[in-house]
């Protein structure tokens, strides 16, 4: 051996070496390490929410609309073609839309010219934006509404000076409980029942709702329905919506509005996936912000620990050891804060979900992308200051201290 050139090979460092060296800095500044985590934890914390809450707002929009359904279309007056003109719908029009292959449920509101108080001695300029209506029996079934207090409609109270509110009509007008009465026309009516909320049809929850036979006799109501609402079978709510305009009025099928409540729900869900997107470009900004303050905080590290890293490589550590111990501390260091923004992100969408009566959605993607996205950042904020401790001289890093 006295006569040959042996060359030394560097001692290779194992999965557990490489965690052991990487975590050193963490450990020995800690203060440190949580203020520059704190960075990442906020940009993933707000992608996480920010995707969470938008999950958890559509699913209980996707959820109304499957307890309510699509299947539901209304029926009413369309725009006149002359100005003056007055578009009414037939007064059997309920009948036609029955007849119609498909349909299984009918209902009917008709506007009043009337105004409902709490007493006679109001004012009848102060109708606090509550409209009257009559109301066929078949109406709530259609709506698939349910009343939070009282009873519906039914063949004998329908005939009487009786009154069905819509959940925001009786908040309006101070009625809490079926039986108190209100001045509706000349004459008081007797409260039968209040509406719980209806999102399909928002109208008749601030209308006050009298039968259709009682408004004929007692409230001077021509008998024409302003709205048809009918529920037909999934299957044929495409051939219903192109039948329901010719039943209604066959010579003037242009006369009668078709209209989709549950498409306003949908467009709702839209619009939260919309909004969720900007949002989502905000976080991703606090997330850059955190990674610029990791590699900040790697480029101090590689300056205060220039002894320490001489010392290694006069001992043997290859420039490829360095660079690893550095990268690994930089990925430590961003997958704490990962860790920490996924579990705060699922967090606040767990407290926005319960507060607001919501089903707690978090979509895995959105975890695992985040996690996977502080992973990339604490990749990149690492090279340099990694590369950078590699190039240092032995000699000089020795020398320096």
């Amino acid at each position: 051996m006295s006569g040959r050139n042996v060359r030394l090979k560097a001692a290779w460092l194992g999965p557990r070496d490489v965690l052991h060296v990487g975590s050193a800095g963490l450990r020995s500044r800690p203060v440190r390490v949580v203020l520059s985590a704190l960075g990442i934890a906020i940009g993933i914390a707000t992608m996480v929410a920010v995707v969470g809450i938008s999950s958890s707002s559509q699913a209980k929009l996707m959820r109304e609309l499957d307890e309510l359904g699509t299947n539901m279309l209304v029926a009413a007056p369309g725009e006149p073609m002359f100005s003056g003109e007055k578009v009414t719908l037939p007064r059997d029009a309920v009948g036609r839309v029955g007849r119609i292959d498909g349909v299984q449920d009918v209902g009917a509101t008709g506007d009043l010219e009337r105004s409902v108080r709490r007493s006679e001695k109001i004012s009848e300029d102060e109708t606090g934006g509550i409209s009257v209506k009559a109301a066929t029996e078949g109406l709530l079934k259609v709506l698939r509404g349910e009343m939070a207090r009282g009873n519906w409609f039914n063949a004998a109270n329908s005939r009487y000076p009786s009154v069905v509110l819509g959940g925001v009509a009786a908040e309006r007008l101070g009625i809490t409980s079926p039986g108190q009465q209100v001045w509706l026309g000349d004459r008081y009516f007797t409260v039968i029942g209040i509406l719980g909320p209806l999102p399909l049809a928002p109208d008749v929850e601030r209308s006050a709702l009298t039968g259709w036979d009682a408004s004929r006799k007692l409230l001077g109501f021509d008998g024409h329905p302003t709205s048809v609402y009918e529920r037909s079978t999934d299957a044929s709510v495409r051939d219903v919506r192109s039948l329901l305009a010719p039943s209604v009025d066959p010579e003037n099928p242009r006369n009668v509005q078709v209209t989709d409540p549950s498409s306003a729900l949908q467009a709702k869900a839209a619009t939260e996936g919309a909004f969720s997107t900007l949002l989502l470009g905000l976080g991703g900004i606090a997330l850059l912000v955190g990674g610029v303050g990791v590699a900040n905080t790697m480029i101090i590290s590689v300056l205060e620990r220039r002894y320490e890293i001489g010392l290694r490589r006069s001992l043997g550590a290859t420039r490829g050891q360095i660079r690893i111990q550095f990268v690994t501390e930089s990925l430590m260091l961003s997958g704490l804060g990962g860790l920490a923004g996924v579990v705060l992100g699922a967090g606040a969408t767990a407290v926005y979900a319960v507060s607001g009566g919501l089903p707690w959605v978090v979509p895995p993607w959105s975890m695992a992308g985040g996690f996977g996205a502080t992973l990339l950042i604490g990749t990149v904020a690492g090279l340099y200051p990694a590369v950078r401790a590699s190039r240092l001289s032995p000699t000089l890093a020795l020398h320096a201290v």
